[in-house]
């Protein structure tokens, strides 16, 4: 017993020990050096960055210790969202979240003749490690088509004496999408600040931004506790390891020069103090290398020179420097210097030289190293522009005879950029010799290419030979593989492995002499265009003994748009013996632009026993002109592929396959963009067509779609000619339910080559699109289900003495607004009825297409709007191909600037039939009439006005449109369809997991307080008007649910609905009003949760006390006429005893449930359309509905009366 008390206080004073020396270290800990001494890591924080992760997204307040200022006061950053709605400037999200929520950096709008220059400033670090990279996302985008100028974007780094090194100038191309970059900040011995800068003289707010900033290993090494440095490693004085390649290379990698004290056989310049060093810069080139300086390029242009030195990493540091010259590119676009004369080597003791190079811009062409011995061959080569960074390379020289290294340059003719060389170490195996040589000529300059630039490579054999083919990267030619060229500056790298006898090549990773820790990459030539049917196929292996090899991923690099999201990638291992291979096959698709193919890598760790390679490299399909045969054309259910669909590569994101959400087995596949999906970036996608050949006839698309959720977007077809001129054919938006709809859009003759398009543009972050069952043929489209009117006129034709016409809210006369879309771009159909355009008694008919007749009877609705005195009359008719014309819908009334809602019955009996929308003229002045969101609902018109129970749509209730009321719409589902939101388990009407009702939730991917608004028709005015309907929220649900009085504008609150307890609960509302009204119930969003509505009814002219309380009173704008009005009075009283009767019986004696009341006819009428009232002869799971359904688990109700705009305590009015 008393050896376990020893050994237990034993123990606590270890413990005690080991908090009193965290908590010691801690408080000595240095703060901001990339290290975190503290537990939690505070010592770190607001350092730049926050926390063990060493990034920043700009969610907190804070910054993280960033701060902005304007250098003139104009123009500055600022932390900022995106807002409620898609701005016109700016990024449609921030990066981290992908959300409306997300927080992110952008500038503030600037106007003015000079340029003007915004500063973030980074708090001030410690010292960095020459592997110290920030990486960051950053947005670049010119919505004002002002042009972005010169350096739009740019970062420094500030030293203690005020001296700023430029770091990073991205290319200034205007792209409306978040990239990736990395600044690479290099050892810094000194206390430093990062800034980043934008510089503009005119530009929206948030067309230049950055967020997701991480710096990345910037620490320098650390000691290594209780184990001594690996054997190819030395030991820092810090108490930290460099690896032995790292020793002499003139980088302080230890931190404290330990690993470049001692290194006087070694042969080294910096051309600082000691000049050129015995480098000579004579070529018989007519461009130069200088040694030269940024202090003495340009302090002023951004774009000029490295920007900094290697050695010191600062403005006054000096280097070997080639660009065009100010006077232009003559003749030669190349220039050389070379070594001093050197003694022979052999393998046993190469000669080894350390190089560091800046191969920045489009001037950049390439670096090669030569060995001028007998002759003068290359020995190591680097193509094109690396980027704003040194990158160290590293060559071994073996020559029997005296030799001289030759270093050569490339550039090209363009507008910045150039090649740098600084800190060039000679190995002791390097002696300079004292014999006179001379230097070998030059080869002769390689043949002009057979053909154009644009035709190299671009999968089309344009020479005789295929030499314009032959070094492109494919593995099928004999010098394919050799297209493939290493631009790896880190650690890592790609070489191809080629033998001549078994004809095995392969690419493979190996180590580097690069300092960064970065993957390895390789890439083609620049390839292409290519076509919508381009692959690219090969083998890869990631094998050997550890569970896990690395990674290896395939990305393209646009010309235009820079490195593009990776389209393949691969982690773990293949196999444990290098026989395994895998076969891919990467879908490149089509791309209008020039690009690179990239192969990037990076193993956990190279050895013999741990292999990256890839074989077998080829391009398929790929020349633009190239279409594949589709069985079924553009003909699809997505079952087994796009069949003659593909992605546009042009865009935001991809359509993607999902499985179990299809139309055509429920459980097959459809194509679909999920806008909750946090991987979502930017704001459209795109699915082309093959093109199409001209057609003599009209086609007609057909297809099913589904919009769904709260803030879904926008769906669109669109048209594209053989010039890419985009014309919309059809278009959806909003709240559509969570149900298939079906779709018809007409095609109209093509004279030329066409493409179709599927766009989806996301308005916000939750919902979902998707389309399936895609057919297209070479026929008129019968009368669609729906049509709006937006893009075209759904096969509508115009005839009479005045034409119909096609126009939006800009039409002079005519409504303000469409129905649609509720703005001044929406489109409808409307005709000019003033007397000078149609004279009283003249009539213009708008006639549907040809549909073909039913047994059942179906009911037709439509929306109008009839503006002015005396805008004459609208009178719809149903037209048999027989001559029969019935009469479905008759209005002669000025209706005030409103839309507003009707509807008629079709009983064609089997025969086809045409819809006639026929306008008589009355005299009127500057009058209008017009129609918009026709559609057809596979039944006979219900008295959906006041009673709606959900079950076969929305009846006249609608989302609005009108972002100025709301940001977020309401959702018809059931809980059965419900895969991703909370719901009630069971509707009210029903009871059961299929019956519908609207819903309203609160997610993570929209901000809180946003708001939808339901809206009812427009109801006439009344002094006693009954609104039933039943709720449900959860008890933990935070959203809240409003019910208004919408009149002339203005919004009166009639009640707040809040804890409902978890069931359905009936409230009855007494509504009074002196002017027209709608209803609106506003769903406002919490943190959790959801709010959900059913069996919704209002009874004009009869209060919740079942009194009549109009005496008589029609509303405005009613299409049945006087006795039509004189016989709904009469059954309003019928039914208002029979009302009165059934209360008495179920209520009065004690009944325990409640029955929805039906009411008269309302004046039909409304706004807000965005949904076709959900109509598509919706699903499989509809029940038929009993006029009267109790439900098995009906509550008692809540009954507010007298609820009207007199009284101002009833605004504020809390329903329990």
């Amino acid at each position: 017993m008393l050896h376990l008390r020893s050994s237990a206080f034993v123990l606590l004073l270890i413990l005690q020990w080991a908090a009193v020396s965290q908590a010691h270290t801690c408080q000595t800990a240095s703060k901001c050096d990339f290290v975190c001494d503290c537990e939690d890591c505070s010592d770190e924080w607001d350092c730049g960055y926050r926390g063990k992760a060493f990034e920043c997204d700009f969610e907190d307040a804070a910054m993280c210790g960033w701060t902005s200022y304007s250098l003139d006061g104009e123009y500055t950053w600022e932390r900022r969202q995106r807002g409620d709605t898609l701005p016109a400037s700016g990024p449609s999200s921030d990066f981290t979240t992908g959300t409306a929520t997300g927080w992110f950096m952008g500038v503030s709008a600037v106007n003015s003749p000079d340029l003007r220059t915004a500063v973030l400033t980074s708090p001030e670090m410690q010292q960095s490690a020459p592997t110290c990279r920030l990486r960051l996302r950053y947005f670049m985008w010119d919505s004002g088509r002002k042009g972005l100028g010169a350096a739009p974007l740019w970062a420094s780094v500030l030293h203690p004496n005020n001296q700023e090194t430029r770091v990073w100038r991205p290319e200034a191309t205007s792209v409306r999408g978040w990239r990736e970059d990395t600044i690479f900040l290099g050892r810094i011995s000194t206390l430093f600040r990062v800034k980043i800068y934008s510089q503009r003289s005119e530009g929206l707010r948030g067309d230049v931004a950055i967020d997701q900033m991480e710096f990345l290993d910037c620490a320098l090494p650390l000691p290594l506790i209780g184990a001594e440095c690996p054997a190819a490693a030395m030991e820092c004085k810090r108490e930290g390891c460099v690896e032995l390649r790292d020793v002499c290379d003139l980088t302080d990698n230890c931190g404290d020069r330990t690993d470049e004290d001692s290194c006087g056989e070694y042969h080294r310049c910096d051309f600082d103090d000691e000049g050129l060093c015995g480098w000579d810069l004579r070529t018989v080139s007519d461009l130069k290398w200088v040694r030269t300086c940024q202090e003495t390029i340009s302090m002023n242009d951004p774009l000029k020179g490295p920007g900094r030195d290697h050695t010191n990493n600062t403005v006054s540091g000096h280097f070997l420097y080639v660009t065009v010259p100010d006077g232009g590119l003559g003749k030669m676009d190349w220039a050389s210097f070379q070594s001093p004369l050197l003694e022979p080597t052999n393998s046993s003791y190469p000669c080894k030289m350390v190089m560091y190079t800046h191969q920045f811009g489009p001037r950049s062409g390439g670096l090669t190293v030569l060995v001028a011995d007998k002759k003068i061959y290359p020995v190591w080569e680097r193509a094109g522009a690396l980027g704003d960074v040194w990158v160290k390379a590293g060559v071994e020289i073996v020559s029997d005879s005296h030799f001289h290294i030759v270093i050569m340059a490339a550039i090209r003719d363009e507008a910045y950029g150039g090649i740098a060389v600084d800190s060039i170490v000679l190995s002791p195996e390097c002696r300079e010799s004292k014999d006179n040589y001379t230097m070998a000529a030059f080869p002769n300059s390689p043949q002009d290419p057979c053909t154009t630039p644009d035709k190299l490579c671009n999968f089309n054999t344009d020479c005789p030979g295929a030499e314009d083919e032959a070094k492109c990267g494919d593995f099928s030619y004999a010098d394919g593989s050799s297209g493939w060229t290493d631009i790896s500056i880190g650690n890592q790298a790609w070489m191809l492995f080629k033998n001549s006898t078994t004809k095995v090549e392969y690419l493979y990773v190996v180590k580097a002499p690069g300092q960064q820790l970065t993957e390895a990459h390789t890439r083609t030539p620049l390839l292409g265009p290519s076509g919508p049917a381009c692959t690219l196929s090969f083998d890869y292996a990631l094998t050997g003994n550890p569970a896990h090899i690395g990674e290896l991923s395939v990305q393209v690099i646009d010309s235009w748009l820079g490195k593009q999201p990776k389209l393949w990638e691969f982690s773990g291992k293949t196999g444990k013996v290098e026989g395994v291979w895998e076969h891919a096959d990467v879908v490149i698709g089509a791309r209008k632009n020039r690009f690179q193919l990239l192969f990037e890598a990076r193993a956990k760790k190279l050895c013999p026993c741990a292999k990256i390679r890839v074989q077998n490299v080829r391009f398929v399909g790929c020349h633009a002109e190239y279409l594949p045969s589709s069985p079924t054309k553009l003909s699809c259910n997505f079952e087994d592929g796009l069949c003659g669909w593909y992605q546009d590569n042009s865009d935001n994101f991809d359509w993607t396959m999902l499985k179990g959400n299809d139309h055509t087995v429920g459980i097959g596949t459809s194509l679909t963009v999920n806008m909750w999906s946090p991987s979502l970036r930017g704001v459209f996608g795109r699915l082309f067509s093959y093109p199409q050949s001209p057609s003599s006839t009209e086609y007609c698309l057909t297809f099913f779609y589904k919009l769904y959720g709260p803030n879904t977007g926008v769906l669109n077809v669109k048209l594209l000619d053989k010039d890419g001129f985009e014309s919309v054919l059809w278009t959806r938006r909003g709240a559509h339910g969570n149900m298939w709809h079906e779709a018809q859009c007409p095609v109209p003759q093509q004279l030329t080559n066409f493409q179709l398009m599927f766009e989806a543009v996301r308005s916000g972050f939750d919902g979902q699109v998707a389309i399936d069952d895609i057919a297209f043929a070479a026929k008129p489209c019968s009368v669609p289900s729906v049509c709006s009117f937006e893009g075209q006129k759904c096969g509508f034709t115009s005839s009479g003495q005045v034409r119909w016409r096609h126009g939006n809210g800009k039409t002079v006369p005519g409504p303000k607004t469409d129905h649609t879309l509720e703005t001044d771009l929406g489109f409808y159909m409307m005709v000019n009825t003033g007397a000078d355009i149609l004279p009283s008694g003249a009539t213009s008919v708008l006639t549907s297409p040809l549909r073909h007749g039913m047994a059942k009877t179906e009911c037709v609705h439509f929306w109008y709007h009839m503006g002015g005195v005396n805008p004459g009359s609208l009178t719809v008719y149903v037209k048999m191909v027989n001559g029969k014309r019935v009469k479905i819908f008759s209005n002669s009334l000025d209706q005030g600037d409103v839309w507003r809602h009707g509807n008629g019955n079709i009983s064609s009996a089997l025969v086809d039939w045409q819809l006639e929308f026929e306008v008589v003229g009355a005299r009127g002045k500057d009058t209008h009439v017009a129609v918009d969101d026709i559609f057809l609902a596979s039944h006979a018109c219900e008295n959906h006005g006041s009673m709606c129970n959900l079950e076969r749509g929305m009846c006249t209730w609608s989302n609005t449109q009108d972002i100025k009321m709301d940001q977020l719409d309401w959702e018809l589902t059931s809980h059965k369809a419900e895969k991703h939101y909370f719901t009630p388990t069971e509707d009210h009407t029903l009871g059961t997991d299929t019956g519908h009702f609207l819903f309203f939730p609160s997610s993570n991917r929209t901000a809180t307080n946003k708001n939808a608004e339901l809206l009812s028709p427009h109801l006439p005015p009344t002094v006693g008007t009954c609104l039933r309907f039943w709720a449900y929220k959860p008890s933990t649900s935070d959203c809240s649910l409003n019910l208004w009085r919408l009149s002339g504008g203005l919004h009166q609150q009639l009640a707040v609905v809040n804890e409902l307890g978890g069931a359905w609960k009936r409230y009855d509302i007494n509504i009074v009003s002196p002017k027209e009204y709608q209803i609106v119930f506003e769903g406002i969003k919490g943190t959790t949760g959801s709010v959900a509505l059913d069996d919704i009814e209002y009874t004009v002219g009869v209060n919740c006390d079942m009194q009549v309380t109009e005496g008589g009173q029609t509303s405005r704008g009613d299409d049945t006429g006087g006795l039509a009005a004189s016989i709904i009075i009469v059954l309003l009283l019928i039914g208002t005893l029979v009302g009165v009767l059934v209360y008495y019986l179920r209520y009065a004696q004690g009944a325990a449930s409640t029955v929805p009341l039906r009411s008269s006819p309302s004046s039909p009428g409304g706004r807000g359309f965005s949904n076709e009232g959900y109509e598509s002869d919706l699903t499989q799971d509809h029940v038929a509905v009993p006029e009267v359904q109790n439900h098995p688990m009906a509550a008692g109700f809540i009954n507010i009366n007298n609820v009207n705009e007199t009284p101002a305590d009833m605004k504020e009015l809390e329903v329990a």
